[in-house]
């Protein structure tokens, strides 16, 4: 269920960014190649040596790329938005092995759970994200898959103002046309868990490693946050209250 607030507050080389080493599989996102191996020999290996002469071999790649999760997120830290005026807030799952096969699963073994959305049942993380009406990602946080999607919400929304839409068994609460209009533009942050998914391709069941798993997701978000094509939250008053 999302939540929103009011608050204050890519025969020739496809084109991209020159990328070192702990920046590889952001690129591979940005050019949305599914697997790094054959982004590497491929792309990088071919097309990138001018750049970087002294490319290491693709084993000893892989092998650096298990330190990168920490200059990742710092590089997220840089490129993450700034609050509007406007916040929403969601959480979606992120399974990490097929149901399945889930007895046999020992990757994560201790650290993902079971969950359940309005999908069905997974075992993993959820992704729970803040962004602005830009679709600019403001706050991310990971939990286990068996987390309640509001129990982070206090400690990240501390001096905003709540707006949540209201089940059938709650008392009814007096809303403004503006807050009315906000509740039914909660969909944004659904078209941003899609192209995070999608096509930055944060979500998959074949990691071996928890470090990998984290490049590979804060990869994916930095590819996002450097995207230029995001979906947007129109705040004209025709658009916005209609």
């Amino acid at each position: 269920m999302a939540t929103a607030f009011a608050g204050d507050g890519e025969e020739s080389a496809p084109t991209a960014r020159p990328v070192e080493p702990s920046g590889a599989d952001d690129a591979r996102h940005q050019l949305r190649y599914r697997q790094f191996k054959p982004f590497y020999l491929s792309y990088v290996c071919r097309h990138l040596r001018a750049e970087f002469p002294k490319l290491p071999s693709y084993p000893c790649c892989v092998e650096l790329l298990s330190h990168c999760a920490v200059p990742l997120a710092a590089l997220f830290d840089l490129l993450k938005g700034q609050c509007d005026g406007i916040s929403i807030a969601d959480a979606t799952a992120l399974a990490a092995c097929d149901n399945k096969r889930i007895p046999r699963h020992n990757v994560f073994k201790g650290y993902a759970e079971r969950g359940k959305t309005s999908m069905g049942w997974f075992y993993g993380f959820k992704l729970h994200a803040i962004i602005n009406s830009k679709s600019e990602l403001l706050r991310i946080q990971l939990t286990p898959g068996n987390v309640d999607d509001r129990k982070p919400m206090p400690e990240r929304c501390q001096g905003l103002q709540l707006i949540t839409p209201l089940k059938k068994n709650m008392k009814p609460v007096p809303r403004t046309d503006f807050d009315k209009a906000i509740l039914r533009r909660r969909s944004l942050i659904e078209a941003v868990f899609d192209e995070l998914k999608n096509l930055c391709q944060i979500e998959h069941t074949r990691h071996r490693s928890h470090f990998n798993f984290m490049v590979n997701l804060m990869a994916g978000i930095a590819a996002y946050c450097l995207s230029d094509n995001k979906p947007t939250l129109s705040l004209t008053k025709v658009n916005l209250l209609q």
